[in-house]
């Protein structure tokens, strides 16, 4: 994995940990499995249709409180393994921060 994409993956996990209130050790693989009752309830058809859908499904389940659980999966990482470049990767960061961030608004106006 280039320098930069961990580095990124690295932050943006941590800070969609702190926003959330999880402990993922990593948010943004894509590597999946949901459970049919996460599928009828969070409203997924209106995520986007790019990288950052994972990110919006994953907020969508901490928010209807769905528990999150992690199974370890190697990597590998190859140039063909990934189709996202620089920008996108950029793009995608920044989407995903605001993301993050208006989930942890919602959050912390819940708390109050």
């Amino acid at each position: 994995m280039p320098l930069y994409k961990y580095i990124s993956n690295r932050f943006l996990t941590f800070f969609q940990n702190l926003a959330t209130g999880q402990k993922l050790s990593e948010w943004h693989t894509g590597m999946r499995a949901y459970s049919r009752e996460v599928l009828e309830t969070v409203p997924f058809a209106g995520n986007s249709d790019d990288f950052v859908f994972d990110s919006q499904i994953l907020f969508q389940a901490v928010r209807a409180k769905f528990r999150i659980g992690e199974t370890p999966v190697p990597v590998r990482y190859s140039p063909e393994s990934s189709s996202i470049n620089f920008w996108r990767s950029l793009q995608y960061g920044v989407h995903t921060l605001w993301l993050a961030l208006h989930h942890w608004v919602h959050r912390v106006i819940a708390w109050r």
